[in-house]
């Protein structure tokens, strides 16, 4: 009789300290944050190069881009012209505009613990390249033409909806001034 109480109190004893592992393993894995799922955000991006004459603006071109967060994407327009390097052999030079872009947002920056702080903002990495034939008064006397050349390279944090120059350069033949500007709007 008394082995019967003894092994029904240890059967018991064993069932109430499964029991308490089981409500433990319950409870830790309640406390535990569920995993965020990554939700991509779309995003555009209205580039405008503004051109300024003397004070003046003269020409605006407008470029846009549609990015996700984490993605990059590159807007190229402009011509290829063939320049005589030796002989018969040629080489191509890209001439017009070109602006490429990464954007990151907070989801895709979740690893990256010092933008944490950024809610509401999305970070940029621009780089961008105006090149153009020089007016014919600015040439040489030669007839290989003189194309000029303007780069940006930014890293910068956008606001949404809220324009913004990303970079400015001055022409260093003329009074002419070339600004880049951007405007991210959140797309639903």
């Amino acid at each position: 009789m008394k082995t019967i109480r003894l092994a029904a109190a240890l059967a018991m004893a064993v069932a109430m300290v499964a029991a308490t592992r089981q409500a433990q393993a319950q409870d830790s894995s309640a406390t535990k944050p569920a995993p965020e799922a990554t939700e991509h955000h779309a995003y555009r991006l209205d580039f405008t190069l503004i051109e300024i004459d003397d004070g003046k603006k003269v020409n605006s071109r407008q470029y846009s881009m549609n990015l996700n967060g984490g993605d990059e994407g590159e807007i190229k327009i402009g011509t290829r012209v063939p320049v005589t390097v030796k002989g018969d052999e040629y080489q191509y030079i890209d001439v017009g505009t070109n602006v490429w872009c990464r954007l990151r947002d907070r989801n895709s920056r979740s690893n990256d613990k010092e933008m944490s702080w950024l809610a509401n903002d999305v970070v940029l990495n621009v780089r961008s390249e105006l090149s153009n034939f020089s007016i014919p008064d600015q040439q040489s006397q030669t007839m290989r033409p003189s194309i000029r050349q303007m780069k940006i390279d930014a890293n910068t944090i956008a606001v949404i909806g809220k324009p913004m120059v990303i970079g400015t350069v001055d022409d260093p033949n003329s009074k002419r001034q070339f600004q880049l500007e951007v405007t991210v709007t959140k797309l639903r």
